[in-house]
């Protein structure tokens, strides 16, 4: 899966059709996919993270 991510990474344009669900990663599965995107999503706030 980490290939995944860094091929993602070198190819923006691709999460953005991802996103917009015109592409999909095969051999992913539909919680991975979500993962994935998840982790490319700029919104995600992690303020309510306690470090320990």
């Amino acid at each position: 899966m980490i290939n995944v991510i860094q091929y993602l990474e070198q190819n923006p344009s691709l999460v953005t059709l991802l996103k917009e669900k015109k592409a999909s990663l095969i051999g992913i599965s539909a919680l991975e996919q979500k993962a994935i995107l998840d982790s490319f999503d700029e919104d995600i706030c992690l303020e309510s993270t306690i470090w320990y």
